[in-house]
């Protein structure tokens, strides 16, 4: 019961998020919206206020924020008025659908400030070799304890999560290219990892277990670091994906979320603290909405993403691609989507119970 309702309070939150901003864009751009929807499937209690209908649907797996012209949706008496989403300007149009992702982007990064002010909780390490393993890969290139890693193969370097992602998502084999400070000048080494047959991976031949704890203005620069990373090891998962380098066991979806992630999560943290499930839990929404604000961001159609690229359109083009083609092309996709949701429920069932 604690896993469902954790997972409904995180879901809940990183979806309102996402549709509070297309709300306050289009109110501020003077467009209609019918309806602010949290949740899919059946309304189970609904509101009209200002010509604007709040509901809470069945299924917490989503939720929606529907424009008046958007995809043919007119008002209660079927005529489109001055509020309609395809009389707003391009401009007002484009902000609207891009605040849905900045939002999400905006709520992970209030999430790893309040993180970071969790002090002597959350686990921020620098990118800091605090202990250079004997006989590996960066001893042998020269680095030395206390060495601060800048940069690997040119990719900057600020957590020391930063670089362990970068072992596990990034290298691909050969050679890599460290640049590393010590004593205020930076140095660049070529570093061979070295691979660990107890844990079936390359390693840089780096350790750190020094925490840093910070105060003032640097809690929001380690905020960014925090929210840095979470873009980074969602971007890298995706491109992993596309590339097919992961298996079906290692995609989930709101039953695998709930499952796997936030019940597992909660089971390990609870033995050390409600302090310790508050951080597990903010740090699961941190990552569900970085993951959601970048999801909807791609060109894909039926999202955020996949509109914006008509609008962009609009914008070279000088005039709209006609309403009835555009809605067709989201129609494809939203039919796409709702067949790739029954294909990871079923997937996530089989994660769950054919182990």
């Amino acid at each position: 019961m604690m896993t469902f309702i954790l997972f409904i309070l995180i879901f809940g939150v990183v979806v309102i998020a996402h549709e509070f901003g297309h709300f306050l864009l289009a109110k501020a751009g003077g467009i209609h919206v019918v309806e602010f929807a949290v949740g899919m499937g059946p309304t189970l209690w609904s509101v009209s206020k200002k010509g604007t209908k709040y509901s809470l649907k069945l299924f917490p797996i989503g939720g929606a924020c529907m424009f008046e012209g958007e995809d043919g949706l007119l008002t209660g008496n079927g005529e489109e008025t001055e509020g309609s989403f395809l009389k707003a300007s391009v401009w007002s149009r484009i902000s609207t659908v891009l605040a849905g992702p900045v939002f999400n982007f905006i709520l992970a990064f209030i999430i790893a400030l309040t993180m970071v002010n969790m002090t002597g909780i959350i686990a921020i390490r620098d990118a800091v070799a605090s202990q250079v393993a004997e006989g590996g890969g960066a001893q042998a290139a020269g680095l030395q304890d206390g060495d601060r890693i800048v940069s690997i193969n040119g990719e900057k370097m600020h957590l020391f999560d930063e670089v362990s992602l970068y072992m596990q998502l990034s290298y691909t084999g050969g050679d890599l290219e460290v640049v590393y400070e010590r004593g205020g000048n930076e140095y660049t080494a070529t570093v061979t990892p070295q691979y660990d047959e107890a844990s079936g991976s390359y390693l840089l031949g780096i350790y750190n277990a020094e925490f840093v704890q910070p105060k003032g203005v640097k809690t929001f620069k380690y905020a960014w670091y925090e929210m840095r990373y979470s873009v980074k090891a969602t971007y890298k998962s995706l491109g992993m994906i596309f590339r097919g380098r992961v298996s079906r066991k290692d995609i989930a979806g709101p039953v695998g979320i709930a499952v796997n992630v936030v019940g597992k999560t909660y089971d390990a943290a609870k033995e050390y603290g409600w302090q310790s499930v508050l951080l597990s839990m903010l740090n699961i929404t941190l990552m569900l909405s970085v993951n959601l604000g970048i999801l909807n961001l791609l060109p894909v159609p039926a999202l955020d993403g996949g509109r914006l690229v008509f609008l962009l359109l609009e914008v070279i083009r000088g005039k709209p691609v006609p309403p009835e083609k555009e809605g067709m092309v989201h129609f494809v996709g939203l039919m796409f989507f709702m067949v790739l949701m029954v294909v990871i429920f079923f997937n996530d069932l089989s994660n769950i119970f054919m182990k």
